[in-house]
């Protein structure tokens, strides 16, 4: 078996394929599937353009995919390398999960360890994605109120902009088990962190009224939509001031898009997925978990298999049979971004650059503004649309998105912002723009083009069906 930190030769990943004969007797795989994407010979570090495009030619060439921040992209030599730890699953499963998959797993553990600067490998697990995290610590939070740990009407505080999912996690867990869930009203636009900051404050003040207490502070590092990045390191500091029991870091696009150094920001929990920014296949994400001796030990997977009750991370190592491929190729993306000038922080600094000019422009071409200074963005940036395009609800929002897809080719997610009291022709929609290692300035054009026909031609939300 050729190693798999490196695509195998072609002789060792045609022989591993079921086969048939062609009409000319040569024997061909029997599957699309399984024939090697075209990838450029590979270099120690990416020089060209045309080395980049090769990982991504598997993405759909006639559309402006500037939506990464949605599903993330993974390039074509690690889903080869993933194909082959599937195989090496389906052609003796027995010996992988004797022999392959913990140990595997357990170096890949090791791999976000150190990218994350945690103190041992046992506080870190690896699980399908963010919202699989969520609910392992949302679920140790309801035992805690129904075992009576935590008195009935204490508060769990998140972010109003939490993401949807996370939100239905805290109504599902916290609410039913008599959990006070305070949402913290954040500003849009934002100015300043300093507005963040001082919301948040409030925040806890009022979980603190009456003699009840904040158990559990959940704080996103990069809101989704609108697109922020939330100041975690003030915010887990004042969580600390204020008596909070445990401080959860919803940081789903946290890895390969902000900086993550869990010991300076000091929260219990800490959880990113790897398949938004750092090029993992969908979907795997990891759970960091502060070593602690007067925390609670009581975290569990919530689907409960054989390896309940040995820990965390081990429970989730194992939760029947399934594809854990996605885990299983994370020391080959490090290789993966390490070809590329400062790694992963060089990524990410590029990215971050290139989304600030292209949204610039957007917003300069559009005569409208970006939704937070460049310092408060990554990889992702709001875009204020121009306000004639008449969005007046989440519903239009939609079908303006749909608009750009069927007409125009362009991915983009867009937002609806409820005009406030007394404005005067507000900005009721922004666009959030992602940049990844494979978007070109073009697709940031296209999008300013089809817009600016959609204005010139007089269009209007209500013009759309239902």
């Amino acid at each position: 078996m050729a190693s798999l930190s490196s695509p195998p030769d072609e002789a060792a990943y045609r022989n591993c394929h079921p086969k048939r004969l062609s009409s000319n007797g040569a024997i061909e795989p029997t599957s699309d599937f399984f024939k090697r994407p075209k990838i450029c010979p590979r270099s120690s570090n990416f020089n060209s353009p045309i080395e980049i495009e090769s990982e991504f030619s598997h993405h759909d060439s006639s559309s402006a995919r500037i939506n990464n921040g949605s599903f993330g992209c993974c390039p074509a030599s690690i889903l080869v390398l993933q194909r082959e730890w599937q195989l090496r699953f389906l052609r003796q499963p027995d010996r992988f999960y004797f022999d392959d998959l913990k140990p595997k797993i357990a170096e890949s553990r090791a791999v976000i360890r150190r990218l994350i600067n945690a103190d041992q490998v046992d506080e870190i697990s690896l699980v399908d994605n963010a919202t699989t995290a969520a609910a392992i610590v949302l679920q140790q939070t309801a035992w805690a109120f129904r075992e009576g740990r935590f008195q009935r009407g204490d508060a769990v505080v998140m972010l109003h902009y939490a993401y949807g999912s996370v939100k239905k996690s805290v109504e599902a867990y916290v609410t039913r088990a008599g959990g006070h869930v305070i949402e913290v009203q954040l500003p849009f636009p934002v100015e300043s962190t300093d507005e963040i900051v001082g919301r948040f404050r409030n925040a806890l003040e009022t979980g603190k009224a009456n003699g009840k207490r904040v158990r559990l502070a959940l704080i996103d590092h990069v809101t989704s939509m609108p697109s922020v990045v939330i100041p975690i390191k003030e915010l887990v500091k004042i969580c600390r001031e204020e008596g909070v029991d445990q401080v959860f870091v919803d940081a789903a696009h946290g890895i390969g898009c902000v900086d993550v150094d869990v010991k300076e920001i000091g929260a219990d929990f800490y959880t990113s997925n790897l398949h938004k920014w750092f090029f993992a296949p969908p979907s795997v994400a990891f759970l960091y978990c502060k070593k602690s001796d007067s925390a609670s030990p009581d975290l569990h997977h919530p689907v409960v298999s054989s390896e309940y009750g040995n820990g965390l991370a081990i429970e989730s190592s194992w939760v029947g049979t399934r594809d854990y491929s996605a885990q299983l190729v994370v020391p080959s993306i490090l290789e993966f971004v390490n070809r590329f000038e400062g790694g992963i922080d060089g990524i990410k600094k590029r990215n971050h650059d290139a989304v600030v000019e292209m949204g610039q422009m957007l917003a300069k071409a559009w005569g409208t503004q970006l939704g937070c200074p460049p310092e408060m963005c990554a990889s992702m940036i709001m875009v204020g649309l121009p306000p004639c395009l008449g969005v007046s609800s989440d519903s239009d929002a939609l079908k303006l998105r749909t608009l750009l897809r069927e007409r125009f080719r362009i991915e983009v997610p867009i937002y609806f912002r409820p005009p406030k009291d007394g404005e005067i022709d507000p900005i009721t929609s922004y666009a959030r723009i992602s940049h990844q290692i494979y978007n070109k300035p073009d697709d940031y054009y296209r999008f300013r083009d089809a817009v600016n026909e959609l204005v010139n031609d007089g269009f209007r939300c209500t013009s759309l069906p239902d």
